[in-house]
C-alpha cells in the first residue's frame, strides 16, 4: 500500500504542475479526480499520518508565481460528484448537519475557465488575485483590468456602492473565439491551448497586459465573498445585487426546494450545454441561504455546503491507423494519431496528438490499437485509454525516428527536455513552419499566405527563406494552384504592406526560440533595432528585466547565424531598417533631454486623458522607458483612478508618484521646447 501511496502523489504532483503551472493538461479532470479519490481512500484506509505536502492536504490547487497576495477568506476548491447518488448523499449530509431544517439550493453553470477574486474600494476596482494556492492568490490586476466586463467602476443605481466588495468570478474565453486564436497558433507553428481554461489561464498570467487586451477574456462574477454595509440572507439575492452594481454574472442560475429539483435541472443541462457559446463542464450546487452556509462550515479542503457536479466526460471509441510525425518551426517532433473517423461532440474527429516519446511509451500507444477519445470541453481531443484487452496481435509498436522524416538528419535528445528535435535549420518541414509564423497576424499579418500556397511556394523552391517573399511577382505566383492573377495579386501587395510592420513585429515573426512577442517587446524597448541587437552580447541581453540566460543565449545564437537573412530582409525595404529604426533612435535622441529620457517609469491605473497604451507611447517616445512591475529600479510611477497594488509598492520603496496632471504637465514641457 505504501508504495502505491507514493507513487500515486508523484503522478498527483506531475499532473498538478502540467495544469496548474505549465497550462498544458495531459489528463482529463474526470481522470484527475479519480486518481485523486484513490489517493485520499488509500490515505484514509493507511490510518498512518498524511504528510503536509501530500496532494490531498493542499486547499486551492495552483501554484502561486507573482506577488502573493493573502485571500481575505481561503479560495477553497469544490468536492465533485458525477452521478445522482452522489448528489443525494450530498442533500442527505446538508439536511443530516442542519438537524433536518429544509434548506434550498441555488444552482448555476460550472464555468470552464480560470478563478479569480475582484476587490473594489468604494465602488472602484482596485486588485485582482488568481486563486494561487487557495491561502495566496497572483497579484494579476492589470490584466484583469484589460477584460471589458470587468467594470473599473460600479454602478451607484438606486443603492449606494460598499466600501469595500470582494467577489469570485470565472474568466473564460468563448468557445468560437478560442477557435479562431488556435488556429492562428496552428499556423504560426505554436502550441495550441488544449481548452478553454489553458487560454486563459495563459491570457492572464501574460506580463504584457496589452497582449492579455487583444485576447477575446470574458468573466462571469459568480460569489460574493466580502461586503461591508449590506446584509443579504441568501446567495440568490447577493447574486441579484451584484448585476445591480454593475457585474456580470450568468443568466442561468436558479433556485430549488429539493435536490430532486437539482437532478432536473443537470438533466436540462446535459441536453443543452453545447449550445451555449462558452463551454461548461457541470453544474456547482449551493446552500442558498448564507447563515445555513455558516453554520455547515468547511473541511480544510471544501465547503461543506457546495458541491460541483459535473457532467460525464463524451467519449468515443475508434481505431488508430497510422502515427505520423509532425516538424514543428523549431524543429520539435511531435507524433500525432491518425485515426479512423469518429464523430464526437459534434465534430469530426480524424487525428489526437499523442505529445512526445514518453506519452506513447507511457501509454503503450500501438498502430492499429482500439483506443477511447474524451472531448469533454477541450478543443483537442485526447486518447485517454488503449483497449489492450481488445487487441489482436497485428498491432505494431511505434518506434521514434532516430532521424528527421522530412530531412533525413539526424535528431536531437538534450538531456532534461522531452522535446526531440531536428536541428538542421534547412529542414523543408521547420522552413514552412517559419514562413508560417513570420507571415501570422501577431508577427507580419500576411493575408492569403496559408499552409497551402507556403507548401506550393517551398516545394517549388519559390521562396528558401523569408526573406524570399519579398521577391515574389504576380505571374509566376499566378501559376500556382488555386491561385491566379487576381490573387496572385493581392499577396504581392499583402507582402509589400508587410514591409512597414513594426521592429517588435518583425522580431517576433523571425521566430527566434524562447522569443514571444512580450520578449520581441522588451528587447526593441532597449536595443531599438534590429541592427544593435544582433550586435548585443548574451550579458547585455540579459541585463534587461524579464531577460534570462536562456533567452540571451538563443538570441545571440541566431542572430550569429542569420547575418545574410538579415542583410536580404534590408535589401527587400523593410522600414524597420531604415525610416522605423531611424525613427526610434531619433525619437529617443530627440527627447535625450527631456524629464523621461534615461529613466524608468510604470504606469497603473485608470487615465482619464489617455489609455495606458498611449501614455507608455509618450514616454518611449522622449527617450523613457516602461516596464510591468514596480522594483527599486524604477524612477516614477504614473497613478491614475483605482491604483492599487503598485501604488502601494512603490510607497513602499519610497518611489516618486506622479498623478495623471503631473504627467500630463511633463509632457506639455517637453512638446512645448
Amino acid at each position: 500500500m505504501r508504495t502505491e501511496i507514493d507513487g500515486l502523489r508523484a503522478l498527483i504532483r506531475h499532473h498538478e504542475r502540467k495544469y496548474y503551472i505549465e497550462n498544458h493538461p495531459e489528463i482529463s479532470d474526470t481522470e484527475f479526480d479519480v486518481l485523486m479519490k484513490r489517493l485520499e481512500a488509500l490515505e484514509a484506509a493507511s490510518g498512518a499520518p498524511i504528510p503536509p505536502d501530500s496532494p490531498t492536504q493542499r486547499v486551492g490547487g495552483g501554484a502561486v508565481l507573482g506577488t502573493r497576495i493573502p485571500h481575505r477568506n481561503p479560495m477553497l476548491s469544490l468536492n465533485n460528484s458525477y452521478d445522482a447518488q452522489e448528489l443525494r448523499e450530498f442533500g442527505e449530509r446538508v439536511q443530516r448537519l442542519l438537524e433536518d431544517v429544509p434548506a434550498e439550493y441555488a444552482t448555476e453553470l460550472k464555468i470552464d475557465g480560470l478563478g479569480v477574486s475582484l476587490i473594489y474600494e468604494d465602488g472602484v476596482f482596485v486588485r485582482g488575485l488568481t486563486r494561487g494556492d487557495g491561502e495566496y492568490g497572483e497579484d494579476i490586476t492589470d490584466n484583469l483590468r484589460t477584460i471589458r466586463s470587468v467594470p473599473l467602476r460600479l454602478l451607484e443605481t438606486e443603492t449606494r456602492v460598499p466600501a469595500v466588495l470582494e467577489v469570485r468570478g470565472e474568466v473564460f474565453i468563448p468557445k468560437d473565439r478560442l477557435n479562431a486564436i488556435n488556429e492562428a497558433r496552428e499556423t504560426a507553428g505554436e502550441p495550441l491551448f488544449a481548452n478553454p481554461r489553458n487560454a486563459a489561464a495563459g491570457s492572464l498570467r501574460l506580463q504584457d497586459a496589452s497582449i492579455t487586451a487583444s485576447r477575446p477574456l470574458d468573466i462571469f462574477v459568480y460569489n460574493l465573498n466580502y461586503v461591508e454595509g449590506f446584509e443579504f440572507e441568501t446567495h440568490t439575492e447577493s447574486l441579484e445585487q451584484m448585476k445591480r452594481w454593475g457585474l456580470k454574472c450568468n443568466p442561468h442560475t436558479a433556485c430549488h426546494k429539493s435536490i430532486e429539483e437539482v437532478q432536473h435541472y443537470y438533466e436540462q443541462w446535459v441536453k443543452k450545454r453545447h449550445d451555449l457559446p462558452y463551454e461548461t463542464d457541470g453544474i456547482v450546487v449551493k446552500v442558498d441561504r448564507f447563515s445555513y452556509q455558516h453554520e455547515l462550515g468547511a473541511t480544510s479542503k471544501y465547503p461543506r455546503w457546495a458541491i460541483a457536479y459535473k457532467f460525464n466526460a463524451q467519449r468515443a471509441t475508434t481505431t488508430i491507423e497510422k502515427i505520423e510525425i509532425q516538424v514543428g518551426r523549431t524543429g520539435v517532433l511531435t507524433p500525432v494519431a491518425i485515426l479512423k473517423p469518429v464523430v464526437l461532440a459534434g465534430a469530426t474527429i480524424t487525428h489526437a496528438t499523442l505529445h512526445n516519446e514518453q506519452e506513447i511509451q507511457a501509454k503503450d500507444v500501438r498502430v492499429g490499437d482500439r483506443i477511447v477519445l474524451e472531448r469533454a470541453g477541450d478543443v483537442i481531443p485526447k486518447i485517454v485509454e488503449v483497449l489492450t484487452a481488445d487487441r489482436t496481435g497485428d498491432e505494431v509498436a511505434f518506434v521514434f525516428p532516430d532521424r528527421c522524416p522530412i530531412c533525413d538528419m539526424p535528431v536531437k535528445r538534450t538531456e532534461g527536455e522531452v522535446a526531440v528535435r531536428c536541428v538542421d535549420v534547412g529542414c523543408v518541414a521547420q522552413l514552412k513552419r517559419r514562413i508560417a509564423h513570420y507571415a501570422s497576424r501577431n508577427a507580419l499579418q500576411i493575408e492569403g499566405l496559408g499552409p497551402a500556397t507556403i507548401d506550393q511556394l517551398v516545394d517549388n523552391d519559390m521562396v528558401g527563406d523569408v526573406a524570399d517573399l519579398y521577391a515574389l511577382e504576380v505571374k509566376p505566383l499566378s501559376k500556382l494552384e488555386r491561385m491566379g492573377v487576381p490573387s496572385a495579386g493581392n499577396l504581392v501587395h499583402q507582402i509589400e504592406q508587410s514591409k512597414t510592420a513594426p521592429v517588435e513585429k518583425v522580431l517576433f515573426g523571425l521566430g527566434i526560440f524562447h522569443v514571444g512577442e512580450t520578449v520581441a517587446e522588451l528587447l526593441i524597448e532597449r536595443f531599438l533595432s534590429l541592427d544593435a541587437l544582433s550586435e548585443a552580447t548574451v550579458e547585455e541581453i540579459q541585463s534587461v528585466d524579464g531577460i534570462g540566460p536562456q533567452i540571451a543565449e538563443s538570441v545571440v545564437n541566431f542572430f550569429s547565424q542569420s547575418q545574410s537573412l538579415l542583410e536580404k530582409l534590408r535589401q527587400a525595404g523593410l522600414y524597420c531598417f531604415t525610416i522605423a529604426a531611424a525613427s526610434t533612435r531619433s525619437e529617443a535622441s530627440d527627447g535625450a533631454d527631456s524629464f523621461f529620457s534615461g529613466k524608468t517609469f510604470v504606469v497603473t491605473g485608470s487615465l482619464e486623458g489617455m489609455t495606458r497604451t498611449e501614455a507608455s507611447k509618450e514616454i518611449k517616445a522622449r527617450g523613457g522607458r516602461v516596464t510591468s512591475s514596480v522594483t527599486s529600479k524604477t524612477d516614477y510611477l504614473i497613478a491614475g483612478e483605482g491604483a492599487g497594488s503598485k501604488y502601494a509598492k512603490a510607497v513602499e520603496l519610497d518611489i516618486p508618484i506622479l498623478t495623471e496632471t503631473d504627467f500630463f504637465q511633463k509632457l506639455e514641457q517637453r512638446d512645448a521646447e
